[in-house]
C-alpha cells in the first residue's frame, strides 16, 4: 500500500493506492475527517474529478516504484489529469498481475445447483400451478427447449406476468449443501475459477444466483438466451448448434468444454488449468464428462441419470471413461474431495 499527501489553500488530503494498478480503489481522507472512495480502472486519475486546476505538493511514506508512479502524476500540471497515460501497465508493475486460478468448476443447474428442474419450479407460477394435458403431452425427444417456450407463451397468454416468473425463480431451494461448497469455493477464490453450463436460460440461472447472492463467484455462464419480449412473455433462443449425435439440437456441453477450456489456455499464456471439476446430473452431463482427463473428477449426483451412466461405462470393457468418478449427495462431498486435492499441492 503507497499513501501520498497533497493540499491546497490549507486543505491536506491523503489517499492510498490499495492492490495493483488496473484494480484498486482510490480512498482519500482530509484532516478534518472527510472521506471520498472512488473505484479506478487502469490508469485514470481521481484527481480529474475533483479538480482540474488543483495545486498539489506531496511527501510520500513509501518509495516503490508503483509509489514514483503515482507521485510523478501528482507534481505534473493539469495535463496529467486531462490527458492520462494510454490504458498500457508498464513493465515495472508486471509483478503485480493476480495469480491464476489453478482448478476449474463447471456447474450444471437444474438438480445440481438447485434441488429441482427450473422449468417445474416456473410452472407453478400458473393459477393451477401445471400443464394442460395436450401442451404438457406435445413434447418431442430432443426438443426439450421448443417445447418450454410453447409453455412460456401459454404462461403469458394465462396472464402470468414476470414478476411471478421471478417470484417462482426465486423461491427454488438449493441442492443439499451446495451453499456450503460455494461457501469453501469462495473463501478459496484464488484457486478455482467458476462457470455454469446448463440448458436451462440466463434468465432463470441469472435471477437465481443473484438472489442466492453467489452470481459474482462465477466467471462465466453458458445457457441458452433468453429475455421478456414487449409482450410479456419469456422468449427462448437456442445456446449454438453442433454436429454432435449424443445432446440436443441446441446444445452440446462438451464442445462449450473444450472450446472454454482452449480459449482459457490462450488467454492464461498458454497455461492450462491444473484440474478440471464437472458437477452434474443429468444424461446431457456424460458428454462433457467425456471430454475430461485422468487428473480430473467428474461428480455425478448419487443415483440420478449421470451416475447410473457412468457406472454402466466403468462396468463395460469398451467404454473407457478416463476422468475420477465421485458420487456426491450433498455438496459437503464435494467440499471433502475439494479439500483433499488442496492438501496433496
Amino acid at each position: 500500500m503507497s499513501h501520498f499527501y497533497f493540499g491546497r489553500k490549507g486543505a491536506c488530503w491523503a489517499f492510498n493506492l490499495k492492490g495493483h494498478v488496473g484494480s484498486c480503489v482510490w480512498r482519500l481522507t482530509s484532516r478534518s475527517g472527510f472521506k471520498w472512495e472512488y473505484p479506478l480502472l487502469l490508469w485514470e486519475s481521481p484527481l480529474t474529478n475533483l479538480s482540474a486546476s488543483l495545486g498539489c505538493g506531496r511527501r510520500s511514506r513509501a518509495h516503490s516504484r508503483p509509489s514514483q508512479l503515482i507521485c510523478s502524476l501528482l507534481r505534473g500540471t493539469t495535463q496529467h489529469f486531462l490527458h492520462p497515460p494510454k490504458m498500457t501497465a508498464p513493465p515495472n508493475l508486471s509483478h503485480a498481475a493476480p495469480q491464476q486460478q489453478r482448478f476449474l468448476v463447471l456447474f450444471d443447474f437444474d438438480e445440481t445447483i438447485i434441488n429441482e428442474s427450473s422449468d417445474d419450479a416456473v410452472v407453478r407460477a400458473l393459477p393451477g400451478q401445471h400443464l394442460p394435458d395436450w401442451l404438457r403431452n406435445s413434447y418431442r425427444e430432443g426438443h426439450y427447449n421448443e417445447h418450454m417456450q410453447k409453455v412460456l407463451v401459454y404462461m403469458a397468454e394465462q396472464g402470468v406476468s414476470e414478476d411471478s416468473i421471478r417470484s417462482a425463480v426465486e423461491k427454488i431451494q438449493p441442492s443439499p449443501g451446495l451453499l456450503n461448497l460455494f461457501q469453501y469455493l469462495h473463501s478459496h477464490q484464488q484457486d478455482f475459477e467458476l462457470a455454469v453450463v446448463s440448458d436451462a436460460n440466463m434468465y432463470i440461472i441469472e435471477t437465481w444466483l443473484e438472489r442466492a447472492g453467489v452470481r459474482h463467484l462465477f466467471r462465466k455462464i453458458f445457457t441458452n438466451p433468453a429475455s421478456f419480449d414487449n409482450s410479456g412473455c419469456l422468449m427462448l433462443l437456442p445456446f449454438h448448434s453442433h454436429s454432435c449425435s449424443c445432446c440436443p439440437e441446441n446444445m452440446c456441453k462438451q464442445v462449450i468444454l473444450r472450446e472454454y477450456l482452449a480459449g482459457r489456455q490462450k488467454e492464461r499464456g498458454g497455461a492450462p488449468f491444473q484440474k478440471v471439476f464437472y458437477i452434474g446430473d443429468g444424461a446431457n452431463d456424460i458428454c462433457p464428462s467425456l471430454a475430461l482427463g485422468p487428473r480430473d473428477t467428474a461428480f455425478p449426483r448419487r443415483d440420478f441419470p449421470m451416475h447410473r451412466l457412468l457406472l454402466e461405462r466403468q462396468q463395460s470393457q469398451t467404454a473407457k471413461f478416463k476422468a475420477n468418478v465421485v458420487p456426491w449427495v450433498s455438496g459437503e462431498d464435494i467440499v471433502d474431495c475439494l479439500k483433499k486435492i488442496m492438501e496433496e499441492r
